[in-house]
């Protein structure tokens, strides 16, 4: 079976409203940042697309800000250095914080492969009483490997292109993420309900 909620390791995440009471006054949207964290191909873009479309059907104020997407247009220029992911990484969590401090649900699926970049994103959420869920998109990179939905991994194995998250590039996990999908057993529509079950949990949704 797939690993579900994990346990709350962050006691602001666990109670969003507490952390900041104007998110929770009548009539207001209750804004909140689930950050999709794991390598290339492992399925955070698609779960994240699919988990805000049926959002959006119950009403939710939504927005998707996706590694690639915000790398063309807010992040023009960076490479792939350790110091350039690193700044994508920075200004990906300053817009979703700005986004949900305004009452917006946001989506944000990034491979953020530096758990100390997550960490700032987190802590600057936190900072301003803003909830931020942390998931883990823990696909095997043979899995990945053998989706390859960009051409990644044909690219990496025929040397066109080298530092490759978690083949020729360091990923590192996330330790206490607030839930773990491990789509290599479970289909996008069941991740996706994981991922409402969360929110509804903290009552996000």
């Amino acid at each position: 079976m797939p690993t579900s909620v994990a346990t709350a390791a962050h006691p602001t995440a666990a109670h969003p409203t507490a952390a900041h009471p104007n998110r929770s006054q009548p009539g207001q949207s209750v804004g909140a940042t689930v950050w999709l964290t794991g390598l290339p191909s492992a399925g955070k873009s698609t779960i994240a697309r699919a988990a805000a479309d049926r959002l959006r059907a119950a009403g939710q104020r939504v927005e998707v800000l996706d590694g690639d997407a915000v790398r063309e247009h807010l992040s023009a220029g960076l490479g792939f250095t350790r110091e350039d992911r690193e700044t994508n990484v920075s200004r990906i969590g300053f817009v979703a914080e700005l986004l949900a401090r305004n009452g917006v649900l946001v989506l944000a699926a990034v491979i953020s492969p530096y758990a100390a970049s997550r960490a700032q994103v987190r802590d600057r959420h936190e900072s301003g009483g803003v909830a931020y869920l942390e998931v883990h998109v823990a696909t095997p990179v043979q899995v990945c490997s053998a989706r390859d939905v960009k051409g990644l991994y044909a690219k990496q194995r025929a040397g066109e292109i080298k530092g490759l998250t978690g083949v020729d590039d360091v990923y590192e996990p996330p330790t206490a993420p607030d839930l773990v999908l491990r789509t290599e057993e479970s289909g996008v529509e069941e991740s996706v309900d994981q991922v409402l079950a969360l929110l509804t949990t903290r009552g996000l949704a």
